[in-house]
């Protein structure tokens, strides 16, 4: 067998623990079934040679050694029917000329029905030959789980036995049976002397793993409260589309429920792998444009590219979502070819022109004495101009999500991306990281003379629930979080004045408003700006309260001063919603 269940070791305490007997003895049950199965694997002997010097004379001998290891596992019955594949259909093509025949032809018609019966007979004896040789393999695999399954089972109690405080805890306990998974594959893809392992060492190295994924998170937390208050009432809201699809009841336990829901499911090396595999894409992408021109034979080129480059928690935070569930690389592979066909569109356009090109010709006549004599001219020759223009849009990664997902699989992607899956170190040193760990964000106090506008009062008591909600395209609605025009058009259909106009865009929003001049601007009106991202008329929207500072759907949702340099150079225009 390539990857061996390891055997555990107990202490003489853990042995001695009545809550332990129970999952000591069923592991120690099916380590015994494994062996025995194993020892019915089919074995042959092999010669090794190994090379001996002697330290005093510097004689090099050779020693011939045998050693018993398993046979090869024979062939799948998927490998036979791959290379059975072009002899088969042949057969099949004779077997169907025959029959176009045979009719005329009693004797004909019988030798085949015997040929074809003998052609069954012998599959069937090929079947049955290939079972009996892979009998003792599948028996092997099959204790091996169960061996596998059981040590684990041992390996959790015993963490419970040694700590049960930290165990009480539902994100803790999730964290470590993680890391126990972790040590285990690590024991039994052979780093562990002997293929044995100390279950205490096992539980006890896991433990700390966990305690310090635990930590790492609580930082987290301590860090973005206002993030985990999002994150709560997300969660909230998806236990009771769970509740009420499946009739099923759930236990929350404190804040940890939150944390667990909202955090990462896959393993670390499958989530790298994931974004390794997309750099690579993206790298492959990038090589092709870089020489286009040396592997094209046009006459001229045009590029519009934009920069080829993603978030990698929206790009883990989207496969998350889509998946549903822990998922492991090769899961994903198509999913993440979907999203980089999203989010890369690459046109090449090919358009062509008659041009002239001058060309010297040779011609001939004859002289008075009779001589043939040569001459040049020049003429316009037409040819066809080819010219590539090559456009690459990058539709950023982030605004993928709202047109690939329903709304329960964007409301997840929403609380990944609130908690960075609570794995803020998964990917620390990207160059996103820096809009997730800025400060919190720009505190305001609304003066209270403002707030004797009821209308206005109103408009903000709704906007503020949702500061520090993510950013998510397309997003409208605390289920889904919001995008700029989202969030402005939900809290004026919300804030219970009256107003009930949908869901519109950041140009619908302007379109639907009375302009007003900066002079006569008031808080509760919107301010929109252009050229924010590649789009006519208004790019963004956000809801003024006076002092130049907006409440708007930034990334998270907060207030900003519109007195910054970015803000000034892409303001539009003021506008008033219509009284309702």
């Amino acid at each position: 067998m390539s990857k061996r269940s390891p055997r555990l070791l107990f202490t003489d305490e853990e042995l001695a623990a009545p809550e332990l007997k129970k999952a000591i003895r069923k592991a120690d049950k099916r380590m015994k079934k494994l062996e025995k199965a194993e020892a019915k694997i089919p074995k042959k002997t092999v010669k090794k040679k190994q090379r001996v010097v002697d330290p005093k004379t510097g004689t090099v001998t050779t020693r011939l050694s045998f050693e018993e290891v398993d046979k090869k596992r024979p062939p799948s019955k998927l490998t036979h029917a791959l290379r059975d594949t072009p002899g088969a259909a042949a057969l099949s093509a004779v077997h169907r000329e025959i029959r176009e025949h045979e009719q005329d032809n009693v004797g004909v018609e019988s030798a085949h029905g015997v040929e074809q019966a003998a052609e069954r007979a012998v599959r069937l004896a090929q079947h049955a030959h290939r079972s009996h040789k892979e009998k003792p393999y599948r028996r092997a695999d099959r204790a091996e789980a169960k061996a596998d399954r059981a040590n684990l089972r041992a390996l959790d109690k015993t963490a419970q036995h040694h700590d049960p405080q930290f165990s009480s805890n539902p994100y803790s306990r999730w964290q470590q049976k993680q890391a126990i998974k972790r040590e285990y594959a690590a024991a039994k893809a052979g780093k562990s002397a002997g293929n044995t392992v100390k279950a205490s060492e096992a539980t006890a190295k896991a433990a700390r793993k966990a305690a310090e994924n635990t930590k790492k998170a609580g930082e987290f937390i301590a860090r973005h409260k206002k993030g985990f208050l999002i994150v709560g009432g997300i969660a909230a809201i998806i236990v009771l589309i769970l509740c009420t699809v499946s009739s099923c009841s759930l236990l929350i336990q404190g804040g940890a429920t939150g944390v667990n829901v909202s955090t990462y499911p896959s393993e670390d090396a499958d989530m790298l792998a994931a974004e390794a595999q997309y750099c690579a894409m993206e790298a492959e992408l990038q090589q092709y444009l870089d020489t286009y021109e040396s592997t094209h034979d046009y006459d001229e080129y045009h590029f519009d590219l934009d920069d080829i480059e993603h978030d990698p928690y929206v790009l883990i935070s989207a496969v998350t979502a889509l998946k549903g569930k822990e998922w492991t690389i090769a899961e994903v592979g198509g999913v993440l070819e979907m999203l980089f066909e999203k989010q890369y569109i690459l046109t090449e356009t090919v358009t062509t022109e008659t041009r002239y090109r001058t060309e010297t010709r040779t011609g001939y006549y004859t002289d008075a004495d009779g001589n043939l004599q040569s001459y040049e001219y020049d003429v316009q020759v037409p040819y066809t101009y080819y010219i590539c223009t090559v456009k690459l849009e990058n539709f950023n990664l982030s605004h993928v999500p709202v047109y690939i997902m329903s709304q329960d699989q964007l409301s997840l992607y929403a609380m990944y991306m609130a908690t960075l899956g609570n794995r803020p170190d998964l990917f620390g040193g990207s160059e996103y990281i820096g809009k997730y760990y800025t400060a919190d964000y720009e505190k305001y106090e609304i003066p209270p003379e403002a707030l004797e506008d009821a209308q206005f009062a109103a408009i903000i008591k709704e906007a503020e629930k949702y500061l520090g909600y993510p950013y998510v395209w397309g997003g409208s609605s605390p289920a889904t979080s919001f995008d700029c025009s989202g969030f402005v058009s939900y809290v004026y259909n919300n804030c219970g004045v009256g107003w009930s106009f949908g869901r519109l865009g950041a140009e619908g929003l302007r379109q639907l408003c009375t302009r007003v001049s900066a002079a006569n601007v008031r808080p509760g009106d919107l301010v929109f700006f252009q050229g924010t991202y590649d789009t006519t008329g208004a790019s963004h929207v956000g809801i003024y309260v006076g002092n130049n500072m907006m409440l708007h759907c930034g990334d998270p949702i907060q207030y900003t001063s519109l007195n910054s340099s970015y803000w000034q150079s892409h303001f539009l225009a003021y506008g008033r919603v219509p009284a309702p």
